[in-house]
């Protein structure tokens, strides 16, 4: 009887595999179709970054990597889908509550984001790791950026890493505030985050501004510096903010501020302050 039970348990964890593995090829597949209907895409590479199961019986939730070469440039997108093994839908609702279950498929940060250079305030060691991603000319990342900052710093055992996500399409200005920050931090200026973000630019010049000096004039004032127009537009400090964005959509970051407790994305936005307590 003992053998017969064993076997039949062995049978359906090798039962249940291959179903998992199966689901994953469809999943694939489907994909490898779809994208291949435009003739303007060319796939590189298709593979699943990640694969979540669903608080609902038999549903898994996907994230799929897409590289591919569209009208002579190469691409990286991520697409979210999920199955059961016999449909696949792009979304899926959960009727008592009205969210999406896309919100249980963020991707875990790894150890990468905890980069000592990002850290803003707290301590390296800390137990518990907050990443921001953020656009200085965010309205609602003006107020609640400074908020975090000042939680890190009246609590202990927390740390706090920043990283630069310019929304360029609507915030031009942006990516020169970005620039001239790491410079401001290479130079050893002090709590350059809460003086960026409770300076009043609106004044000084609008959201999609591009007039470069125009900018970076308004950023020394607040600052109190002397940061050069050669200064931000070294090919170094180019690249840091290009890297931080990179960071971002790795790991799905589509607007700001996007928070991250522990490797965990907060959609609440709250769980900062039950830290350090």
């Amino acid at each position: 009887m003992f053998k017969i039970s064993r076997l039949l348990l062995i049978a359906s964890l090798l039962s249940s595999g291959l179903l998992a593995s199966n689901i994953d090829n469809d999943v694939l597949e489907f994909e490898k179709k779809r994208f291949s209907s435009n003739k303007r895409i060319k796939i590189i590479s298709l593979d699943i970054a990640l694969k979540e199961k669903m608080p609902i019986k038999g549903w898994y939730g996907f994230v799929v990597n897409l590289k591919a070469e569209v009208q002579g440039k190469e691409i990286n997108a991520k697409d979210m889908i999920f199955s059961n093994g016999e449909v696949i839908a792009p979304e899926l609702i959960d009727i008592k509550t009205g969210l999406s279950l896309k919100e249980l498929l963020s991707p875990k940060l790894t150890s990468k984001y905890y980069n000592k250079k990002n850290l803003i305030a707290g301590t390296h060691n800390a137990k518990d790791k907050i990443v921001i991603f953020s656009d200085p000319l965010c309205p609602f990342c003006i107020s609640y950026v400074p908020d975090v900052i000042k939680h890190v710093k009246k609590n202990k055992d927390i740390a706090l890493y920043y990283y630069h996500f310019p929304l360029l399409q609507i915030h031009p200005a942006a990516n020169v505030i970005s620039k001239a920050m790491i410079v401001a931090h290479e130079k050893n200026i002090k709590d350059v985050e809460l003086k960026i973000y409770k300076a009043d630019f609106e004044k000084d010049f609008d959201v999609e501004e591009t007039n470069q000096e125009k900018i970076l004039k308004a950023i020394n004032k607040v600052l109190k510096s002397n940061i050069t127009m050669k200064e931000i537009n070294k090919t170094s400090i180019n690249l840091e903010v290009k890297h931080d964005i990179k960071f971002g959509e790795e790991v799905m970051v589509e607007g700001t501020p996007t928070i991250f407790i522990n490797g965990v994305k907060d959609n609440s936005k709250l769980k900062y302050e039950t830290l350090g307590k």
